[in-house]
């Protein structure tokens, strides 16, 4: 298997790999929230474009997320139980729509929130501090994600994201701190009065 210029030989059932699923799964049981700082890069393959953001994100369990990109492209995505909001700064435009895992190639950044339920969720090889993990049922447009692992408290550093047309995402994560009591307040959206608000998905 070759992402994103990394090559994984698929290895299963080894010990060394039920080690690093254990190791986030452990993880997640203990996480109430958390936040940091992220740099996420999108390899457009037709388009032969990169683009790279900046941000910061939020996560509440069970299912509340904001993420806030930074930047030219700066938009700020709100994800609460079944609805998802993004904001898109520059344009003045606001999209509410339907979250699920059909909408996951939409949102793929809420992959993050999830990955405590990835034995029940993934079919997963890897090798060292790397997993690769294909969808046992669909999740958008995603064939497939790598995630690197960390040493540090929180497990996963890194995660690369995979669609159908061999399309990539990749971000890092920094900075990430666990169980700091944040708020549903930080969760809701409030919108300028100017900004118009169109659904989709439904």
């Amino acid at each position: 298997m070759f992402i994103a210029g990394i090559a994984i030989p698929p290895v299963s059932n080894s010990s060394e790999t039920d080690d690093s699923i254990e190791k986030i799964q452990k993880a997640y049981e203990k996480i109430r929230d958390m936040k940091g700082a992220f740099t996420q890069k999108n390899i457009i393959k037709d388009l032969n474009k990169t683009d790279t953001y900046k941000g910061e994100f939020f996560i509440k369990q069970p299912l509340k997320m904001k993420w806030l990109y930074t930047g030219k492209a700066a938009q700020d995505i709100y994800i609460s139980n079944d609805t998802v909001m993004i904001y898109k700064k520059g344009d003045k435009q606001a999209y509410k729509g339907k979250f699920d895992k059909k909408t996951y190639g939409q949102t793929p950044i809420a992959l993050l929130g999830g990955f405590g339920n990835i034995r029940q969720e993934f079919i997963i090889s890897g090798r060292g501090n790397s997993l690769l993990l294909k969808p046992k049922s669909p999740l958008g447009n995603i064939t497939s994600i790598s995630i690197t692992l960390s040493e540090d408290d929180f497990p996963i550093k890194s995660f690369t994201i995979q669609d159908g047309r061999s399309n990539v995402i990749e971000i890092v994560l920094k900075d990430v701190r666990v169980n700091t009591g944040l708020k549903d307040p930080l969760f809701e959206f409030h919108l300028p009065k100017e900004i118009n608000v169109y659904e989709y998905n439904q």
